[in-house]
């Protein structure tokens, strides 16, 4: 009830302004699915939502996880509240799911090896959890369709390809081919199974297709995507080919094409093949394809397609472009495929049909007005958590539902998770911040991510700062928070002797009183990366650039400089971890009289972490106190520590390096585990911006790493004073 009221509360706050809410997609809940798992199981083991269906009363979720070799059932009685309903255990792989009432019908992978592949369709049972039926494949099945009358099911044997073989490209046996089995009753008739070869057909390896995705219209028309082939196929009820054609290509300007840790956009792309994966219908003449891409291309967009071939819409890089002006952009995916269109999902909500285009690598789904198909709208921009996966849209229910497949346990990172949104008479929650009124030279966008250090100007304007992920790229940002979302505004570029400068880790950033900043970089020594702060000019041009001095080098550690601020003419530095010199649970934070050149330091008394660690990441003067952010390294439903603390700023009189330090006191003022659940998600990690402008509100921000094994959320949100 406490994060339904947030939500709410989050939506009135981002309304100010407005008059009459339009209907708008809200997140409103995730669940983590190692809830799945029953008691004494082995929750550290890997699970990954896949491909989700729905129940035809729309209750209950039925998702597919490969690494469990299960299903897994979610009841959404009330959405708000998923509850686990446990694992069903499967006798291979399973790779795709559909349902007829509440039975589920899913492909199942049992092949030996790539020349070698096998598997079956089974029919369970979601309520007693048993197998009724099942049906011997001959193939290894990818994509499974259910008919909208419930008579027949159409599944994608792909016998995919060993990328590791010889040039790792198509033409290895034996080829796909797609199976269509009549149903009776939710009962499989195996005797009716029909192989519909597809050989012959793509202009790209025409003796080896490899079926990737189906989909079934009201007509009983299967449409086949053959990927790597980069062809499409439409197949009648009776197994008959109605009509065959490539995909074809297309060519893209000012595109992202060097994973150089820098927001370009200025490369040129010429006829790069769509390779579509997934297929929906979006009526009975036409279909969406997202094209992800995989042996040769990948458009980066989506495109709807007539049955007849023609193509009717080709999104081009505005899907890509849109993603990369909320802070999704996937940089390390530059070089080859970008934001990889893998998922599409169709449905009417009223009267209006949507088309929801699913980015893997942004961890984002768009969400397309298609009243007109020869030119769908984009109204919103969810966040879909990592690796979106699939989509089922529950219309009747005003729901959508993502599954996404990355779960990072591996790692220490956040496990992975079925999200949930509401069509509501409301505004958006998300995304929290956009570039979406400027653009750059060539009028590409202004990508941005990795929101670090924070701060307010004399006009109320905050400032942000990117950290090292974009190390060829340091920026400073200038964004307005009188509009919601809130904008970026303007950008500058840090610069040294008129270049990108090299060599920071931008973490901090407070105005220097003349028009320019005083900027933080984190050091690391390791990686030949100065601990320092630096003076710029409002150019970005760097004029001053202070290292620390012997006395904290003798001690230092790789946690260096995560928040700066300006009291006076003293800066103020804290430091993230303590260095080999801190008592326990004790750090610095670190001061610079700019007018001196004297450093001294106070000790701030940080909470002992239950698991991982703590540290401290950014800090800001307001009043009579200096405020900082305290946090843990956990994410998702390990979180414990992500707060705002006060410290009073009688106490923060630095005493001389190399002595014994005082010690601040400090007073709680915000949890803000409930505000990084309110948007419906899990808890994110990294907090790291602050900002308060003069009225006392304070402005929070997260740091989404680059989009980098993460879902690309930025919360950038306020906190009344």
């Amino acid at each position: 009830m406490i994060i339904r009221m947030l939500i709410i509360t989050i939506v009135a706050f981002l309304t100010v302004g407005s008059t009459v809410a339009e209907m708008n997609f809200n997140r409103i809940a995730s669940f983590e699915t190692p809830r799945n798992m029953a008691s004494g199981e082995d929750t550290t083991r890997e699970t990954s939502p896949e491909i989700i269906a729905v129940t035809s009363d729309g209750m209950t979720l039925v998702y597919t996880d490969s690494p469990l070799g299960a299903i897994g059932i979610i009841d959404i009685t009330d959405p708000y509240n998923p509850a686990p309903l446990g694992n069903i255990a499967l006798d291979g792989e399973p790779t795709s799911v559909g349902i007829i009432g509440r039975k589920a019908f899913v492909g199942i992978n049992t092949s030996a090896s790539y020349t070698d592949p096998s598997g079956y369709l089974s029919v369970m049972d979601i309520d007693t959890k048993v197998e009724v039926s099942r049906c011997d494949l001959g193939g290894q099945p990818d994509s499974v369709a259910v008919s909208k009358q419930g008579d027949f099911v159409s599944i994608a044997i792909e016998n995919e390809r060993d990328e590791d073989a010889g040039d790792g490209r198509t033409g290895q046996m034996p080829a796909g081919y797609l199976a269509m089995i009549d149903i009776d009753d939710s009962v499989l008739d195996c005797g009716s199974l029909k192989k519909i070869s597809l050989t012959g057909l793509a202009e790209v390896s025409p003796e080896d297709p490899e079926p990737e995705f189906v989909d079934i219209n009201k007509l009983g028309e299967t449409v086949v995507t053959l990927q790597e082939n980069n062809h499409l196929v439409v197949v009648d009820r009776m197994g008959s080919i109605v009509n065959h054609f490539s995909a074809g290509s297309v060519s893209l300007s000012n595109v992202d094409t060097k994973e150089e840790r820098a927001l370009t956009f200025d490369d040129n792309l010429e006829d790069v093949v769509r390779e579509p994966d997934a297929v929906k219908w979006l009526d009975e003449n036409h279909f969406v394809t997202a094209n992800e891409g995989d042996m040769d291309g990948g458009s980066r967009g989506f495109t709807i397609f007539g049955k007849d071939g023609k193509v009717v819409f080709e999104s081009g890089l505005s899907f890509e472009y849109a993603v990369a002006s909320i802070g999704h952009y996937p940089e390390k995916r530059s070089g080859n495929k970008g934001v990889e269109p893998e998922s599409i999902e169709v449905a009417k909500f009223g009267d209006k049909p949507i088309i929801f285009v699913g980015s893997e690598r942004g961890s984002v789904v768009g969400v397309y007005d298609a009243t007109h198909p020869t030119n769908p709208a984009l109204v919103q921009l969810l966040p879909s958590g990592i690796g979106p996966e699939g989509y089922v849209a529950i219309p009747e229910r005003n729901l959508l539902i993502s599954a996404n497949e990355v779960d990072l346990i591996e790692d220490g990172g956040v496990r992975a998770h079925v999200m949930f949104f509401e069509y509501q008479k409301a505004p958006a929650s998300y995304p929290h911040l956009t570039s979406a009124g400027i653009n750059q030279p060539n009028g590409a966008p202004v990508g941005w991510g990795a929101i670090s250090g924070m701060t307010v100007d004399e006009d109320d304007t905050i400032w942000a700062v990117n950290d090292s992920f974009y190390a060829l790229q340091p920026t400073i940002f200038k964004i307005n928070t009188k509009t919601s979302p809130a904008q970026i505004i303007d950008y500058v570029r840090v610069m040294r002797d008129g270049y990108p400068a090299q060599k920071l880790d931008l973490e901090g950033i407070t105005m220097d009183g003349n028009g320019g900043f005083w900027l933080a970089s984190e050091g690391r020594t390791d990686r030949l990366i100065p601990h320092a702060i630096l003076r710029v000019e409002a150019s970005g041009e760097i004029v001053q650039e202070i290292g620390l001095p012997p006395e904290l080098m003798a001690v230092e550690r790789r946690f260096g400089f995560e928040g700066i601020t300006m009291s006076g003419n003293t800066l103020w530095m804290i430091v993230q971890r303590e260095w080999k010199d801190d008592p326990e649970d004790h750090v610095k934070i670190v001061a610079y009289d700019i007018k001196t050149g004297e450093w001294g330091a106070v000790h701030y008394p940080k909470a002992k972490p239950e698991t991982g660690w703590v540290g401290l990441s950014e800090i800001t003067r307001y009043g009579n106190y200096f405020y900082v952010i305290e946090r843990d390294n956990q994410i998702g439903s390990v979180a414990v520590t992500k707060k705002i603390y006060r410290i009073p700023a009688s106490e923060m009189v630095a005493a001389p390096l190399g002595g014994p330090l005082p010690i601040v006191s400090k007073e709680e003022v915000r949890d803000l585990i409930p505000d990084l659940l309110a948007t419906g998600g899990f808890v994110l990690d990294k907090i790291e911006g602050l900002a308060i402008q003069k009225d006392g509100r304070i402005w929070v921000s997260t740091d989404n790493d680059g989009v980098d094994d993460h879902s690309g959320e930025t919360l950038f949100f306020a906190i009344d004073k």
